[in-house]
């Protein structure tokens, strides 16, 4: 028969791990039968469960187990890891296994590895050294011919984030559906705890961003925030950092006097003349120094030392001097500062909120402000499900956020 024991182990019912199992077999046309149920009494206790998943044929059970094994499923009867060799550079075999962003494990040589960097759509390659055998993961544009690659479904554990039982933080509770309808002012007062618990234990915090932060006239707020130490990192694109730089150097973005709301004179033209005196300089870095960039949110990043990544696009004018125009390279380095952050908050761009939620861990707390809430539901769509969504403008949110920051 076309059968497999899989086990549930954690706060199953409360996080709805349960549910979503049943769900999952019966929605892909397979069948259950619940061998066993443990359900934990108090707070502090785990739930089992043991369920025997049962298919039409191995290919339709493989797909049921395939998913289940996406929010934490695990097949009862362990066995090592399968790993087969890459038969050329950015290639896998056919049967590799693609990674979610959830806490993974391998079974390899007896012991559990934990996966490092993990990031979904990417593969595990392991490492057997003499001294030090590892399990990390890899984009497939990384990959390497003769790198040993994990294939099937054997030996792999995967840990989904656990709605704690107890009192939920604004993290636990409000991630359910994307609405406008939730309590802004609540949200906002927990984002800024949050920030404040993160900040005061040492934590990083990133901010994704996009030119409306500069349209609805809060760059000097932000601006303020690197600052006074909240933001550890940007990310963002040329759009951002260039009407960043318009509004410092002639109060506008795309044209439009940032204070008034009127619309200046020929101020169509800022956005070019502030790439212009830019490139006239050399770089951010060097208008700073020269003291052509006076006030911003560049050049706070310039005089705090904190990092940005700016990522371009085929759409972008110009583009300023500091713009990665290879997207894999911007990529690549959005990587490397993205392992070391605690939060992320994403700030009016679908583009670069969506392509950063790629790379995240779901143990990074993340947030998505946006007016429109199909950039929020993209993201959840693409797997970034533990994204707590803010459907408001930014114009409120971060006044607001900034107020509270202050208390």
């Amino acid at each position: 028969m076309n059968q497999r024991e899989i086990e549930l182990f954690g706060h199953i019912i409360d996080s709805l791990i349960l549910p979503k199992t049943l769900d999952i077999i019966m929605d892909k046309g397979g069948d259950f039968k619940i061998i066993d149920l443990n359900v934990g009494k108090r707070k502090s206790d785990v739930s089992r469960a043991k369920i025997i998943v049962s298919a039409d044929s191995p290919s339709l059970l493989n797909q049921i187990l395939d998913e289940l094994s996406e929010i934490g499923a695990t097949i009862s009867a362990v066995e090592e890891v399968e790993l087969v060799a890459s038969p050329k550079d950015k290639v896998v075999p056919e049967n590799f296994y693609s990674t979610t962003n959830h806490i993974t494990h391998v079974l390899y040589k007896g012991n559990w590895l934990l996966v490092e960097n993990i990031e979904m759509d990417c593969m595990i390659v392991i490492d057997d050294g003499s001294n030090n055998t590892r399990a990390h993961c890899k984009p497939i544009g990384q990959i390497k011919k003769g790198e040993l690659i994990v294939v099937g479904r054997e030996g792999i554990r995967v840990t989904p984030p656990e709605r704690p039982r107890g009192k939920q933080g604004v993290f636990e509770f409000m991630n359910s559906e994307v609405s406008s309808e939730k309590p802004l002012m609540s949200i906002i007062e927990n984002i800024a705890s949050e920030i404040k618990e993160i900040k005061s234990r040492g934590g990083k915090i990133a901010i994704v961003g996009g030119p409306a932060i500069v349209h609805t006239g809060s760059a000097d707020l932000m601006a303020q925030m690197i600052k006074e130490g909240y933001i550890d990192v940007i990310f963002a694109g040329n759009a951002l950092a260039t009407h960043d730089i318009e509004n410092a150097l002639y109060g506008t973005s795309l044209g439009v006097c940032v204070k008034t709301g009127e619309v200046v004179s020929r101020g169509h033209t800022h956005h070019m003349r502030a790439i212009n005196e830019i490139n006239g300089s050399g770089s951010i870095k060097d208008a700073v120094k020269d003291g052509t960039l006076k006030k911003g949110i560049m050049y706070e990043c310039i005089k705090n030392d904190v990092p940005f990544v700016l990522a371009g696009s085929i759409r972008d004018d110009g583009p300023l001097p500091d713009v990665i125009t290879d997207v894999i390279e911007a990529q690549e380095i959005m990587r490397e500062y993205a392992r070391d952050v605690d939060m992320v908050i994403m700030i009016a761009t679908m583009l670069h909120s969506i392509a950063t939620g790629n790379i995240l861990p779901s143990r990074v707390k993340s947030i998505c402000v946006d007016i429109n809430p199909a950039t929020v539901t993209k993201l959840a769509d693409r797997g970034s499900a533990q994204v707590l969504s803010v459907v408001t403008d930014i114009g409120a949110f971060l006044p607001t956020l900034y107020r509270e920051l202050e208390k």
